[in-house]
């Protein structure tokens, strides 16, 4: 079995998504707008260009996303995207690119369990934690 985030934004999915794919070293799989679907005419006009569905493959893990549909976006919330990376310098630039524009809950700092920790919530509402044990 395998989980896999599915993220809501508010009208810009495909920015956080393309960002993550290039920061995390990533493929967009796929892309795709309401207006792009066989329902298009179901969808009012200014939810055409939104994206219906979006996938990142990121090797082991598939982030995936949606633009919420008119007024039904809400923030996240009672979760974190972890990602755990191998190197503190992979850390401290992963940090550094998602963090930007971010709200920082805890800097990107070493802990007593980790090399390397931070918690943010990034400038699409998407809230993250960073891990490096070695």
């Amino acid at each position: 079995m395998q989980t896999n985030p599915y993220l809501s934004f508010n009208g810009n999915c495909r920015e956080a998504m393309t960002l993550y794919a290039e920061v995390l070293g990533g493929k967009v799989e796929a892309m795709m707008t309401h207006g792009e679907t066989p329902m298009a005419a179901e969808f009012p006009p200014e939810q055409q260009d939104k994206i219906i569905h979006a996938c990142v493959n990121l090797g082991e893990t598939i982030l995936m996303a949606g633009d919420a549909p008119g007024d039904q976006y809400q923030p996240p919330a009672g979760f974190s995207v972890n990602i755990t990376l191998a190197s503190v310098a992979e850390a401290e630039r992963v940090f550094a690119a998602l963090a930007e524009g971010a709200v920082v809950h805890m800097a990107l700092a070493e802990t007593f369990w980790a090399k390397r920790f931070a918690m943010f919530t990034d400038r699409y509402g998407t809230p993250w934690m960073i891990n490096c044990f070695t």
